[in-house]
């Protein structure tokens, strides 16, 4: 609820996630109506990302079109909010166990803040919260104000049977809306990770309002979303890639070329990964760093030069070759950040 402005690096990457959206056949002149928070830096990141999903277009777009709903304000972490969550003194003074439980849990949530706190706001605005707390919310905005756009409000260019919104908000209350469309078991949330600026995209059946995609395997139990990657935005998903999972999926059709999406062949293996080991030098990340490039090599390596692989066999490759990479620590990155 601090209402700190986007960084530079954020505006890249929402620039980038909207060329990704436009390059899959989403364009800003398709998105029926956009929600966002009312915290500045998410309805930057999307004006941007609209921005670029209009391509040369822009005048298919207008600001307008996006609404700005509290419902969707990233999570509230009540006395410590505003510290980072790497300050030692913090760390001294509740545990580092409480802290974890802080963050990942459903309903641990740390002390309320008071009046006299810097960052203190009356009500609406909540003292503290877990994150079964900013669930709740996050629901509440989808029930009361997205589902009625995405399914009947009338007067919107597109028929609800094929209408497109877009969500963009904060990590928390996304992770918090995936737990609920995927039906996450409260043990494994901990396991659910949003990467910044990794478009996710989930179908809808408009006469039961749930989710309408397969299941894909994921460290959460199962996910029916498809996210998007690219060779900008994969560094940031490294962490979520899990064996025979939604980012195997969606690393196939990244490097699926020709779009048939049943098969790839050396060829396209290649090509792609060039793509995506260009990108990573460009921007300086370290390739033993990066499991998606290592899964995909590893992979690339065992095929012959005429050899095909499928899907299945593709998820069972990365099965076997993500069990032999060892990962960065899960917090190297985050704990550098303040507590939002």
């Amino acid at each position: 609820w601090v209402d700190v402005p986007l960084t530079v690096p954020g505006r890249v990457e929402a620039v980038a996630a909207g060329q990704l959206l436009r390059q899959k056949g989403f364009s800003a002149k398709n998105v029926d109506v956009a929600f966002t928070s009312n915290l500045q830096r998410a309805h930057e990141t999307c004006e941007l990302a609209l921005a670029s999903m209009a391509g040369p277009h822009q005048d298919t777009w207008e600001s307008q079109r996006i609404r700005r709903l509290i419902g969707l304000n990233e999570r509230h972490y009540g006395a410590v909010q505003g510290l980072f969550k790497n300050d030692p003194s913090v760390e001294k003074k509740y545990g580092a166990e409480v802290l974890q439980s802080w963050r990942r849990s459903m309903n641990a949530k740390p002390p309320p803040m008071d009046e006299q706190h810097e960052h203190y706001q009356p009500p609406p605005a909540p003292l503290t919260e877990s994150l079964e707390d900013c669930q709740r919310r996050a629901l509440d905005c989808f029930y009361k104000e997205i589902a009625p756009a995405l399914f009947d409000e009338e007067g919107l260019p597109t028929p609800p049977d094929q209408r497109t919104v877009v969500v963009v908000a904060h990590s928390n209350t996304i992770r918090s809306l995936m737990a609920y469309f995927d039906g996450v078991e409260e043990d494994l949330v901990p396991n659910l990770h949003v990467p910044n600026s990794v478009p996710i995209l989930y179908r809808f059946e408009r006469s039961t309002r749930k989710p309408v995609s397969t299941k894909l395997q994921s460290a959460a139990g199962g996910s029916h979303a498809r996210w998007l990657v690219s060779p900008e935005n994969h560094l940031h998903v490294r962490k979520a890639l899990q064996p025979g999972g939604m980012l195997t999926r969606a690393l196939f059709e990244a490097l699926d070329r020709d779009g048939k999406r049943e098969q790839l062949t050396a060829a396209e293996m290649e090509s792609g990964l060039k793509e995506f080991i260009r990108e990573e030098q460009l921007t300086g990340g370290s390739r033993s760093d990066c499991v998606v490039t290592a899964v995909a090599e590893k992979i690339s390596r065992e095929l012959a030069p005429d050899e095909h692989i499928s899907l299945q066999e593709f998820e069972q490759r990365a099965t076997e070759a993500y069990a032999g990479l060892q990962e960065a620590d899960e917090y190297q990155y985050a704990d550098q950040e303040p507590f939002p």
